[in-house]
Parts: C-alpha cells; sequence; structure tokens
C-alpha cells in the first residue's frame, strides 16, 4: 500500500467522507488525551513534543511509501521554518484552550478557522470575497461573540487563548497556500514534523518529566491519533473535492462533548449552544461559495480549452 499524496486518485465520495468523519473522531480523541494528560502532570512542552514524534513517524511513513525522500529537496527553507513557527505556536495556544475549557467550547470556537483563513486571504492574497462571504464572516464573528460573551466583567482567558488560536491556525493555512504552489503535500507534511522536534527537543532538555505508565499510555493514545488523524485527513482530500469532506469535520462537536461528559465530568456552556450553530452555519456557507466558485473555474477552463 502507498500513501502517494500528489498522484491524482480516483474519486470515491464515500470513501472520502467516511475517512473524514474518522478523522474526526481521531482528532477529538487525541485533543481528550491532551486535557487528560494535563490533569496527570504532563506540561504543554512535552504534550507538544510527543505528538509532533508521533506525526514525525506517520509523515515519514507517508513519504517513503510515496513519493520517496528524493521528493523531500526544497529551495524554501525559511518559507518552511516559519510556517513551523507559526504551526507549533497555534498548535500551543490550541491545546492550552482544550485544557483550559470544556472540550465541547474549545472545538466551538475552533470551528471559526475557516471565517478568519476567508478574511486572511482576502487581505494577503487578495482572493475575491463577495457579499455572501462576507455576511458568513460577520455571522462567524458574532457565533464566536456569542460563546465567549466579552460582554462580562471577566472575559475567560480560556475564551481569548482558543480565538488566538484559531486566528493563528487561519494563518498556518494561508501559509500552506502559498507554499502549495510549489511544494507537494508530503512535504509540508514531513518539514513540519520533523523541523518542530529540533526546538521541542531543545526545550525537552528542561521540561522532560519522569511518569508513570497510565501517563505513558495517555502520550501514545495522544501520539497515535494525531498522527493517524493526518493520514486519513491527507486521504480523504485525494479522493473528494474540500467541499463535501469539511463539512464532515463540524461531527466533531458531538465527539467532544461526550468525551467532556465521559472523562472530565464537563457540559458545554449554554453560550456554545447559541454560537456552535451560527459559527457552523458560517462554516458551511463559505464552503458552499468555495464549491461554487471552483466549479465556475472549472467550467472557464473548460471552455477556454474547447476554444
Amino acid at each position: 500500500m502507498t500513501f502517494d499524496t500528489d498522484r491524482p486518485a480516483k474519486q470515491r465520495p464515500l470513501a472520502a467522507i467516511g475517512l473524514r468523519l474518522i478523522t474526526a473522531i481521531l482528532l477529538a480523541l487525541m485533543f481528550a488525551m491532551v486535557k487528560l494528560a494535563s490533569t496527570r502532570g504532563v506540561n504543554l512542552v512535552e504534550t507538544l513534543f510527543y505528538r509532533q514524534l508521533g506525526s514525525a513517524v506517520c509523515a515519514t511513513a507517508l513519504v517513503a511509501g510515496g513519493a520517496g525522500f528524493a521528493s523531500l529537496r526544497t529551495k524554501r527553507v525559511g518559507a518552511h521554518v516559519l510556517r513551523m513557527g507559526l504551526g507549533m505556536t497555534s498548535m500551543a495556544l490550541n491545546f492550552l484552550a482544550m485544557i483550559m475549557l470544556p472540550l465541547a467550547d474549545a472545538t466551538a470556537i475552533g470551528f471559526s478557522v475557516p471565517i478568519f483563513s476567508t478574511l486572511l486571504a482576502a487581505l494577503t492574497l487578495g482572493e475575491a470575497t463577495g457579499r455572501w462571504r462576507w455576511g458568513a464572516v460577520l455571522a462567524g464573528f458574532v457565533g464566536v461573540l456569542l460563546i465567549i460573551q466579552p460582554g462580562r466583567s471577566v472575559v475567560p482567558l480560556g475564551g481569548s487563548v482558543a480565538v488566538a488560536g484559531a486566528l493563528l491556525t487561519a494563518s498556518v493555512t494561508i501559509m500552506i497556500r502559498r507554499l502549495g504552489a510549489t511544494e507537494r503535500a508530503a512535504t509540508t507534511v514531513f518539514w513540519f514534523a520533523i523541523s518542530s522536534l529540533v526546538p521541542m527537543g531543545l526545550l525537552m532538555l528542561w521540561f522532560a518529566e519522569p511518569h508513570d505508565n497510565g501517563t505513558w499510555a495517555v502520550l501514545l493514545a495522544m501520539a497515535l491519533t494525531g498522527g493517524l488523524a493526518q493520514l486519513t485527513l491527507t486521504a480523504s482530500l485525494r479522493l473528494a473535492p474540500v467541499a463535501l469532506v469539511m463539512p464532515m469535520d463540524y461531527t466533531s462537536l458531538l465527539w467532544a462533548t461526550l468525551l467532556g461528559v465521559w472523562l472530565f465530568a464537563e457540559l458545554p456552556t449554554h453560550s456554545t449552544w447559541l454560537g456552535a450553530p451560527v459559527i457552523i452555519g458560517s462554516g458551511l456557507v463559505i464552503l458552499w461559495r468555495e464549491h461554487r466558485r471552483a466549479r465556475r473555474s472549472a467550467s472557464e477552463v473548460g471552455m477556454a480549452e474547447a476554444e
């Protein structure tokens, strides 16, 4: 079995949807393990290091079973380093949000990434953004405000961390788009995982702690679920368009809620039940407009070729 993510694959929508649903479960489990590890005394540096170690193993398997290590040559070392810095910072903020907030609340705020991505793409890449997508962006911000409720006397720090994490994650998506102009998908994934182990490995000299077998089992589960999610996510995008598979991501809110109740006896706040549907609806509108634009562009290309 090979994992060549750059060779065109036969489109299999049902398989892609299934893989994306599995991805949502795996990511929900990974974040639950992050939160569970923190309750067992694991610090954030350790969590990030072991998460990336699992990702590095899976990324190496992805390259070895696909285009091969010769495909990893790149002339954009600086861009990959910047992507690593942004990626690790956003991951740290997202992990902190999961630790500080109920899982469902942090997951719901994380759904605002497509909203921030649309805004940043318009500002930095000059992408055309019509009234539908601007309306979706504004509605999405309203959903975020409903969850974090900034009008209260004290805004929960976890909510601010979650919003900052979503904004930085959106910045990473813009960076990946730019890298995608010249780099293979597997190349970007591999260098992010491998390069991040350098600074995290150095930090581990000061932050590494001994743990009991139960805690090591939690960390192993976190690394495996995170690494496998990267593979299933990548595979789903090979088998079907983004607009078809991405709505499946919203099922992670269900799993986050169930895991929060089961592992931590926590329920989503009332504000999350109000804000989450607004954020999800906004994201679906953005995906719909992206799908419409992609179909229109493909149609225009086809007409040009016919002429």
